[in-house]
Parts: C-alpha cells; sequence; structure tokens
C-alpha cells in the first residue's frame, strides 16, 4: 500500500479522522462538516506516531537533504516534529501563533543562525492561513524555508492558491482525496455519501447552510 493510503488507514483506525456525512461535525470557525480531524492523538500511539515521523524523515531527507533545521508550528505539530528533527539528527525549533508578551517576545522559539536552511512540519492543512503565519515569521526571523510538510490537507482550492501566492512548497502525508477512496474502499462510509464528502470539499464554508 503506497504510504497517503497507509497514513489514512493509521489515521482513520485510530479515529483521528472521523466521517459523518450523515451527522456533520461543527468546527470552531463555525463551519458544518462531514469530516474532523485532530492529529494529536496520533501521538498517543507508538506504532502510528513512529509511522508518521519516519514518513516525515524520509521526505525531508529526499527533498530537502540540505535542510539544517527542521521548525514545528505551536502547538499541534511541536511534537511530530521534535520527533522527525530527532530521526534526522537535527536542531529543532518552534513557531509561536504570536510572540510572547513578555521577556525577549519571541515568536520562533531556540537557536538557529541567520540563513538557516530550515523545513517546517505541520500536523493539519485546512486554508493554510495559520501555516504561512509561520512561515512569515521564519523568514522575518531570518530563516530560508524551503518547504513544509504536513500530516493531512483537506486540499481546498483556497489553500492551494494561499500556498502558490505565498510562494511555500507543501507536501502532506496524505490528503482528502486517498482518504475518501480509502473510505469507501474499506467500507468506513456508503458509496452514495461519497458525493456528499466531494461537495463539502469545493464549498466548505457554505456546506450544510
Amino acid at each position: 500500500m503506497e504510504t497517503g493510503k497507509k497514513i489514512a488507514q493509521t489515521l482513520l483506525q485510530i479515529k483521528a479522522i472521523k466521517l459523518s456525512p450523515a451527522n456533520p461535525f461543527t468546527w470552531a470557525s463555525g463551519w458544518r462538516s462531514p469530516i474532523y480531524c485532530d492529529n494529536r492523538k496520533t501521538l498517543s500511539y507508538p506504532a502510528a506516531r513512529r509511522e508518521i515521523y519516519e514518513s516525515f524523515a524520509s521526505l525531508i531527507t529526499e527533498k530537502y537533504p540540505h535542510a539544517d533545521v527542521i521548525a514545528g508550528v505551536a502547538t499541534g505539530a511541536i511534537a511530530c516534529g521534535v520527533l522527525t528533527a530527532e530521526a534526522l539528527g537535527k536542531p529543532f525549533i518552534y513557531v509561536r501563533s504570536a510572540p510572547k508578551d513578555h521577556g525577549m517576545a519571541n515568536q520562533v522559539e531556540g537557536h538557529f543562525e541567520p540563513g538557516s536552511k530550515v523545513v517546517v512540519v505541520e500536523d493539519l492543512i485546512s486554508t493554510g492561513g495559520s501555516s504561512l503565519k509561520a512561515v512569515e515569521a521564519l523568514r522575518s526571523a531570518g530563516c530560508d524555508v524551503l518547504g513544509m510538510v504536513a500530516i493531512f490537507t483537506y486540499g481546498f482550492p483556497t489553500a492551494s492558491s494561499n500556498f502558490l501566492q505565498a510562494g511555500v512548497e507543501l507536501d502532506t502525508l496524505s490528503d482528502y482525496n486517498t482518504l475518501i477512496e480509502l473510505a469507501t474502499e474499506q467500507g468506513y462510509v456508503q458509496p452514495e455519501e461519497v458525493t456528499t464528502l466531494r461537495e463539502w470539499r469545493q464549498s466548505p464554508d457554505t456546506w450544510g447552510r
């Protein structure tokens, strides 16, 4: 089984991703959604977290062999970012959502040299807004951001546009299309529910209203 499907299978098995087209979830943003993703659950399952950080390490080794530093986006990607950095034997830093309001007022925590080549680790990509703010903070701090890797992406068109506009290359271990294909094959959803799942992805902000 290819990596994308293996990761999707793991996320479904440990219920880090839940699919419920008939009884949608409500996100913090107010969006109605037939899917809910909490990749922090992977940290509670040793085999799952190993699969993820080893997959990240392989991807970064292949695509970004000259990376100096691994950066995690707080808070969801700090743990998997540390594990990835450990597997690669590289320094780790992390990016806060906003600068501290005391002390050194840092937004980027940890030691790095100006001009360091950085790969950013993220757990989940929705619109890409918070992820790209982390990239902006790293660039402002003098880092050379090579790209971003994430566990999963919903694949929203707006996210693709945002990453393209920011000049950031994104690679994910798995994605929404792969997940739905696997979920259909393995009976997590019924064939008639697939249309609902695909419709939501095209217009998540207005779906179900």
